[in-house]
């Protein structure tokens, strides 16, 4: 087998190189998942795309891998594969990304949540802000036209508060770090990923902040999003985790740990599907 020297992971023998990798953490989306990878599916076909798409079991207790593993994407885009990692046991959204984008091996690299929040098509929209100069493009809630439906007010405050926070101890000037639709170079991706140590919902500040430690370029993109019913976030629970979350991203700062030796990669296997 050919040894990728970037990540360490191993190719299969035939040197498949994509130039997109779409990670997909799912945690309980047996649901929601199906109608998610036929809309991906076709959207790659229609551009003949050579994808690969990752789908990170979060510990699932319910018939996620089944679902994923049953998924014809080879008659769906026939230029794309799709791979299901596990991981060990229930470890959170960021563990999730962060897994699946260490052993993605394409050009540009994008993380979505599962439920297509934002569609698809939007990363038409990413890849012109990387096309324009970014290293990075983050999707964002920022334009109220392009909401197509709203969480709860009580939700809509909560993350207006936690931008707040963000601002505050961060520095960061984003309007929305939380979107769960971002874009990579790999480049980018290879300066930051290694080095993220939080793994449930504060992630997204961190890769950003991480991001700006090492002097790349963000943009910020308004996207179409809507929220989807069966979220796995609690309001207020998770809230106050992931407020304590952005705090050790700034004590993890000042004690060095973002200038240490990067985090290795998950010791696991991509199974191919198909």
């Amino acid at each position: 087998m050919n040894i990728d020297p970037t990540f360490g992971r191993e190719l299969p023998g035939d040197g498949f190189r994509p130039s997109l990798s779409i990670v997909i953490p799912a945690y309980n989306e047996e649901s929601r998942l199906p109608q998610t990878l036929e809309k991906i599916a076709a959207y790659l076909n229609a551009r003949q795309l050579k994808a690969e798409l990752l789908v990170v079991d979060d510990g699932s207790r319910d018939r996620t891998c089944m679902v994923a593993s049953s998924f014809p994407l080879a008659q769906r885009a026939p230029a794309s594969r799709l791979y299901l990692l596990h991981n060990p046991g229930n470890r959170g959204k960021g563990y999730s990304v962060r897994h699946g984008m260490l052993q993605a091996r394409g050009t540009l690299l994008l993380f979505s949540d599962a439920d297509l929040s934002s569609p698809i098509e939007e990363l038409t929209k990413l890849e012109a802000a990387l096309a324009a100069g970014a290293d990075i493009a983050i999707g964002s809630r920022s334009k109220a036209e392009l909401i197509q439906a709203h969480q709860s007010a009580f939700r809509e405050w909560g993350g207006r508060m936690f931008n707040r926070v963000v601002t505050g101890l961060l520095g960061l000037s984003f309007k929305d770090t939380q979107c769960g639709f971002k874009l990579f170079r790999r480049e980018a991706a290879l300066q930051v990923f290694p080095y993220q140590r939080i793994e449930r919902w504060g992630f997204d500040p961190e890769l950003l902040f991480i991001a700006r430690l090492r002097r790349l370029q963000v943009a910020e993109v308004p996207v179409v999003w809507a929220h989807a019913e069966g979220a796995k976030i609690h309001a207020l629970s998770d809230g106050i985790r992931s407020v304590l979350e952005v705090a050790s991203i700034r004590w993890n700062h000042l004690r060095g740990r973002y200038s240490l030796r990067p985090m290795a990669v998950p010791e696991t296997e991509p199974q191919f599907l198909r």
